[in-house]
């Protein structure tokens, strides 16, 4: 099949190639008429730029480079997803260079990334603890990070609120009639650590509540979770409701509680953070949990790196709560139901 050219949608819209070109392009000092018009006789053509040409035309790449810490790991896996759906959209095709969490692999791929002259950089991270050093005095290009952050103020970072994340926390428990609620979560040096708790307690303060025990720091694993579920089990009684800082926690938590003959929902309500069950491939409404979305802060961070201007410093993405059986959000039968679909 003979491919559609410039002078086909030339002779379609009526107008002359290079007018073509240069709207198609997205400048020509033309009317809206005959802009309209031309990206009318394209789309009926089926017109495919040659992205090569184009590129040679403009003086771009129609590349973007993302950076990634650890591409295979849990947050950042989601992220480059959305970050690829959003830019294959505007035909703009991405090179993922990955350091699989070893640092000395960072500068071979700052080096390659200079030399394929992409139109701009995504540092993707697997999390928000450690601050990366800022690569933007690099390039010439946009930089960008995503869940993860510079170290350098002028940078945009957008990271999810895991403020709002706690203060969301809060209100449904305390919505399910829970009043004597406990933290469990992970290091304390964290940032998400600290950013959860401070939400989390500053909506509680709100309603003239306090947590019933000091919050137990340990790590982000299921082992964590379930050790310190054995601890509060200690204590059945003094507490109805935890909210652990992620999903690996809660869970370890639920078998041990469960264990210990404290039945969740009923005695104990639990929520979560991550919202793991929807990559499982299985509509799992167990655990209720927060969504932080990692799929649509990727898709923001292109958006954000395909901008004219961008936020230099944190830029904080919203998230959600999704409820399930764990706090009393949905019934067993519903989430049978809702497993089953």
């Amino acid at each position: 099949m003979k491919s559609v050219t410039l002078k086909d949608v030339a002779r379609v819209s009526g107008v002359s190639v290079p007018t073509v070109s240069r709207v198609l392009n997205g400048g020509g000092h033309v009317s809206e008429e005959t802009r309209r018009r031309i990206h009318q006789a394209a789309e009926q053509l089926d017109f495919r730029p040659n992205a090569l040409a184009q590129s040679f035309a403009l003086g771009r790449s129609f590349t973007v480079g993302v950076l990634a810490q650890k591409a295979s790991g849990n947050f950042s896996a989601p992220v480059i997803t959305g970050i690829i759906d959003e830019l294959s959209t505007r035909d703009i095709a991405v090179l993922v260079y990955d350091d699989e969490d070893d640092p000395h692999a960072r500068p071979q791929n700052l080096r390659t990334l200079q030399a394929r002259k992409v139109d701009g950089i995504i540092v993707v991270g697997d999390g928000t603890d450690t601050p990366f050093p800022s690569i933007s005095s690099l390039f010439h290009t946009p930089v960008v990070h995503a869940f993860g952050v510079s170290d350098s103020p002028r940078d945009t970072c957008l990271l999810p609120d895991d403020r709002k994340a706690g203060r969301l926390v809060a209100e449904h428990l305390l919505a399910q009639g829970r009043e004597r609620i406990a933290h469990v979560t992970a290091m304390p040096h964290s940032r998400a650590v600290q950013d959860r708790l401070a939400g989390f307690t500053a909506r509680l303060d709100e309603e003239g509540r306090t947590l019933v025990l000091p919050p137990l720091f340990g790590d982000w694993t299921t082992p964590w979770g379930y050790r310190a579920g054995h601890e509060l089990a200690d204590r059945a009684g003094e507490f109805d409701a935890v909210f652990c800082a992620n999903d690996y926690i809660a869970i370890g938590m639920a078998r041990a509680l469960e264990r210990r003959g404290l039945r969740v929902p009923d005695d104990v309500a639990l929520v979560g953070y991550d919202n793991w069950s929807k990559y499982s491939g299985s509509p799992d409404r167990f655990l209720t949990s927060v969504d932080p979305h990692l799929e649509v802060l990727g898709r923001s961070a292109a958006l954000s790196l395909l901008g004219t201007t961008r936020d230099a410093g944190i830029v904080l993405q919203d998230c959600e709560l999704v409820p399930g059986v764990s706090s009393g959000a949905l019934s067993p039968e519903e989430w049978e139901w809702a497993s089953v679909r």
